[in-house]
């Protein structure tokens, strides 16, 4: 039976991770990947929820704004899309999963123009545990929307990462001391 829990992996792919990747965090993003499929598995087995907001992006979109600040990246259907290394075996092994899925973002947080919310609520989840990258981007835009939408937050700090050391210490910071985070 699920639980009032979810684990957000927030945009663990290859372009944010992987060496190769457009926009990656490198060695600090590979490091996190076996504390993200421990996580997953931890809380899966427990029957809390498992959730996958993974970017999503057309290349040189006149209309998005990150094609202004940031390459093409997540672009759908290519290498850069994929989740990264373990977390993609493992999200192979348990897609089918009831407590389990992955869903398209088109903005830095979770919850913008998708239906996050609705469907946290219907499975009366009342506290997110955030990990995935980066920090400072993606995570932290999800957690003020969290805390504005009144979810109790759980960060794991090691298990979120950012391609800029300042933002990722900036940010562990500010989900303490401003959104009222668990910082573990």
């Amino acid at each position: 039976m699920a639980t009032d829990q979810a684990l957000l992996i927030i945009d663990y792919t290859n372009d944010f991770v992987a060496d190769q990747g457009a926009l990656t965090c490198g060695q600090p993003g590979q490091d996190l990947a076996p504390t993200i499929v421990q996580l997953a598995d931890q809380m899966a087995q427990r029957g809390d929820w498992v959730l996958l907001p993974t970017d999503v992006h057309t290349p040189h979109d006149p209309y998005h704004p990150e094609s202004k600040l940031f390459p093409p990246h997540n672009v759908r259907g290519t290498w850069g899309r994929e989740l990264y290394g373990p977390l993609k075996d493992w999200y192979a092994q348990h897609q089918a999963d009831a407590t389990v899925w992955q869903f398209d973002k088109t903005r830095y947080s979770s919850f913008a123009g998708t239906d996050l919310d609705l469907r946290l609520r219907e499975r009366h989840v009342t506290t997110l545990h955030l990990v995935g990258v980066c920090t400072d981007i993606c995570v932290l835009h999800t957690a003020v929307d969290a805390y504005n939408l009144g979810y109790q937050l759980v960060i794991h700090q090691d298990a979120v990462a950012s391609f800029d050391q300042a933002g990722h210490e900036w940010a562990l910071r500010h989900f303490q001391n401003a959104l009222g985070a668990k910082v573990i």
